[in-house]
């Protein structure tokens, strides 16, 4: 099949954490005439950089900044999640695609990417103004029915401590008021980016190292301090609940550091799972040995119309 019968119009750099994938992207980007989508749950949150690895640096390329997407648009205090995703990676792309540049999705979160690259059919719903009043009159133990009721399986953790939020879910659920997103037509040409398991490890537990000497104990507690839940921190997984455990006094700091730098390794290796599950299932990776941009180029000029 040559390429215009494949008809690529999106790149995808994916791989297991601290494996240069931002990096690569961005040189890609630059090089290709192209701008970077984020496929990160955690790096949408605003005040989130350190624990969540933005590295916004990376994306400066010869002193020229690549433009970058789905980073930094939403508080903490808000939820995002797959339904948000899709929506707004739609709303990317489509700019993209109309401004005659090249897409470049990029990150760890695994559903993520598999959502985009198996087209999930998924649908948001729209709110309901009376259905709306109408739950904000119940007590919070009757909402917990409700949702329960209505989404035994959930795709997504949501915060159901917080009313708002709970009713916010519950309207998603029940509206009649349904708006499609439309992924056909997105054919994504995909590049994974992966290293020697011990060179994952080590850069894992170096970068950690790093990330707490430039201050990603204080972000976790500037977010506590602007009212930011433990049960929140929790959530949001990781860095964020190993740090949480530690400001609340129920880890000291090198049982912090180990169980986290343990965690993290354990989250690689996950995501490696994930994806050669998604191999198994019919998608085609192509795999090169780290942050290589010369072999990553290559796979660009072979495949891709540039």
């Amino acid at each position: 099949m040559n390429t215009l019968e494949k008809n690529y119009n999106l790149i995808i750099i994916l791989g297991p954490t601290a494996t240069g994938k931002t990096g690569l992207a961005a040189k890609l980007a630059s090089k290709f005439n192209g701008e970077i989508i984020s496929a990160d749950s955690r790096q949408v949150y605003r005040g989130m950089d350190i624990g969540t690895g933005k590295d916004l640096a990376d994306y400066t390329i010869d002193n020229v900044s690549v433009p970058y997407h789905l980073i930094n648009i939403i508080d903490p205090d808000f939820e995002y999640n797959l339904f948000s995703f899709l929506s707004d990676f739609k709303n990317c792309f489509d700019d993209i695609i109309s401004r005659q540049k090249i897409p470049f999705l990029t990150g760890g979160t695994g559903l993520y990417l598999n959502s985009i690259i198996q087209k999930y059919k998924l649908k948001t719903a729209l709110d309901d103004e009376v259905e709306a009043e109408y739950l904000t009159a119940k007590k919070h133990e009757e909402l917990l029915l409700i949702y329960n009721k209505l989404n035994p399986s959930p795709h997504n953790t949501t915060d159901t401590s917080d009313k708002q939020r709970l009713i916010q879910a519950i309207l998603i659920l029940k509206s009649k008021e349904e708006k499609s997103i439309d992924l056909t037509g997105i054919n994504p040409f995909i590049i994974g980016v992966n290293l020697e398991r011990d060179e994952i490890k080590k850069r894992i537990t170096a970068r950690l190292k790093k990330r707490l000497n430039e201050g990603m104990i204080e972000e976790v507690q500037q977010l506590v301090n602007r009212g930011i839940s433990f049960d929140k921190l929790d959530f949001f997984g990781l860095e964020y609940r190993y740090l949480g455990l530690y400001l609340r006094g129920e880890l000291n700091y090198n049982d912090m550091y180990q169980k986290l730098n343990s965690a993290i390794h354990k989250f690689a290796k996950k995501q490696m799972t994930w994806f050669r599950k998604m191999e198994r299932n019919g998608v085609e990776i192509n795999w090169i040995n780290g942050p290589d941009y010369e072999a990553a180029e290559r796979l660009m000029k072979s495949n891709f119309l540039v």
